[in-house]
């Protein structure tokens, strides 16, 4: 097996046993050069080495660690930009520091393969877990189980059981609907996510938090899906009244909102602000392009991972900490019309 055949994943002491057919202990007496090896099972090990394009002192960093250099991460509902986009910073991450990702994926609609995950993961030898769990109901389940390895879980409110790291949801919610504000909004609508999502609560939340700030009322926040195709039909239904402007908690119900304004000859911003959420890569192109708040990934990915490399490395680390997300300003907000 080649690099390029592996992609980003680095292997550790276990893959190169199971690639020789051998257990990690027999590899560990190839490299230490112990006599009592037959000179057919030394070849084979030293074969799969170098069919695996890894070096002898990675693999002695991990035997003298006693150490997989590899970290489980159990991600939840994968297809979301949020989930996605942490677990590809973290593999950045790992890769920079020599430790490789595992992944295990669990769909929304199957929750009970968070049992199957944690168990494949921990039988693969990894050093630790991360765990990327959006939803209540997921992580209601991971307590169930006990793994003994530090693990560390992507949500913005501390919990005692584990190290948790993220973005601060509700502070990005706050900077939103007070640009809203600012503008001179007073009627601020949200079209929040699903609420098992710990993210959809901190943004709600937030939002309310704002407008209590302001000493403006709140209307009760519409549930969404996350999707286009329901900030369409909000968009092209709803009965907005005195309603000026709207946050959306994530960018693509934003764009389906736009559209379905669109189509009823309400436009944004001169008649409805929006202000989405995440900067998706497109949002910059949407028509309006989007006011919205950027999540910087690439810090949640290096700061989980020292997080949990700290929790491995038995150092007394931080419990929990947070990444401030930016206000990034375009042209689907402006002054409501008087």
């Amino acid at each position: 097996m080649t690099e390029a055949t592996r992609g980003w994943q680095r292997p550790s002491i276990y893959d190169v046993a199971k690639h020789a057919g051998v257990s990690h202990m027999t590899v560990s007496r190839v490299l230490n050069g112990h006599p009592n090896i037959r000179e057919s099972t030394r070849e084979r090990v030293l074969k799969a080495i170098d069919e695996m394009n890894y070096t002898r002192s990675s693999i002695a960093r991990a035997l003298a660690t006693r150490r997989a250099m590899r970290i489980g991460v159990l991600v939840d509902s994968p297809v979301q930009y949020g989930p996605n986009s942490t677990l590809r910073a973290l593999e950045s991450a790992a890769r920079d520091v020599g430790y490789a990702i595992s992944a295990f994926s669990i769909s929304e609609d199957d929750e009970l393969q968070i049992d199957t995950g944690v168990v494949e993961l921990v039988t693969q030898g990894v050093d630790a877990l991360c765990v990327i769990a959006p939803r209540a109901s997921s992580l209601d389940l991971l307590r169930q189980q006990s793994t003994g390895l530090p693990t560390i879980v992507i949500r913005a409110e501390p919990d005692a059981t584990w190290h948790t790291a993220a973005v601060d949801q509700r502070f990005g919610a706050t900077l939103a609907v007070k640009h809203l504000i600012d503008l001179g909004h007073r009627s601020i609508a949200h079209l929040a996510g699903p609420l098992d999502w710990y993210d959809a609560r901190e943004r709600e939340q937030g939002w309310l938090d704002a407008l209590a700030d302001a000493g403006l009322p709140a209307v009760p926040a519409i549930n969404g899906d996350w999707t286009s195709d329901y900030g369409y039909e909000f968009g092209r239904t709803f009965e907005f009244g005195d309603i000026t402007a709207v946050f959306a908690s994530n960018d693509q119900m934003a764009l389906g909102l736009v559209h379905g304004l669109a189509e009823r000859g309400i436009r944004v911003p001169d008649d409805i602000s929006v202000v989405g959420f995440d900067d998706l890569p497109d949002s910059r192109h949407f028509l309006p392009p989007l006011t919205t708040i950027r999540q910087d990934f690439a810090a949640l990915g290096s700061l989980a991972l020292q997080l949990v490399i700290d929790a491995i490395e038995g150092e007394d680390g931080a419990q929990h900490d947070m990444i401030a997300p930016t206000l990034i300003v375009r042209s689907s907000t402006s002054a409501p019309r008087v």
